[in-house]
């Protein structure tokens, strides 16, 4: 069955057995903001992957019960358009180029730094998002239903917290646009990710949608454009 939900935070598979490393790699990709699944063998992959789409894999080469391009071809006869990405202690050229022809769009090397690991992830989540938004039905500037659901169905209380929503979107707006005049990622990923919670809220769905491409690729002049175009719509 699949989960995911429009508008909210992508859901990861992390498919890795060592305790350590899960823990680093579940800290670090829960800051994007992230939903991160955990698995420690093909098994349990195949399992976690059946029960939610997942946005991304992130699959070490080498696991107890198989290996990284194995598992990738078992989850690939299912799911055939989720990207996936390698991690192992292993980076030879010659490693790089079989995990490339398996399908891994990228291969990072264990150990792995913070920065390196949040580019290397937004990169390939933005390379799924265009075509994501472009297949998908068009989000309403409101949506109520999901607006009523968030608030127990009290019309009064949706009505509420619009009116502060809209009032605090203003500063909200400029503070995201600030952020990205001065190439501030952490204040950025701040801003965007208390808009993310706050749309949800509200049922703001076109916005939520341009929160999150603009999450996954803020260089993206497309994703910028569209989040201004969201937020301009809401305060007419």
């Amino acid at each position: 069955m699949n989960t995911h939900i429009a508008g909210s935070p992508p859901r990861l598979l992390l498919v890795e057995d060592d305790m350590t490393s899960q823990g680093f790699f579940q800290f670090v990709l829960e800051s994007l903001p992230a939903i991160v699944d955990i698995a420690d063998s093909h098994a349990s992959a195949l399992r976690l992957a059946a029960a939610a789409r997942h946005d991304l894999w992130l699959i070490d080469v080498n696991l107890p019960d198989g290996d990284g391009p194995s598992l990738l071809q078992k989850l690939r006869a299912h799911y055939p358009s989720t990207p996936a990405l390698a991690h192992t202690a292993d980076v030879s050229l010659e490693v790089e180029q079989a995990l490339q022809q398996a399908g891994f769009s990228a291969t990072m090397a264990k150990p792995i730094s913070r920065d390196t690991l949040l580019r290397t992830v937004r990169r390939a989540l933005a390379s799924t998002v265009p075509g994501e938004e472009a297949n998908a039905e068009p989000a309403p500037d409101w949506d109520e239903s999901a607006a009523l659901n968030a608030l127990n169905g009290q019309q009064a209380h949706v009505r509420a917290l619009r009116e502060l929503f809209l009032s605090e979107l203003p500063v909200a707006r400029d503070a995201v646009s600030n952020a990205l005049v001065k190439h501030d990622d952490a204040a950025l990923r701040a801003q965007l990710h208390k808009l993310q919670a706050s749309c949800g809220f509200v049922g703001a769905s076109r916005l939520a949608r341009a929160v999150r491409q603009l999450h996954h690729d803020p260089a993206s002049q497309q994703a910028q454009q569209q989040f201004g175009s969201a937020v301009s719509a809401l305060l007419r």
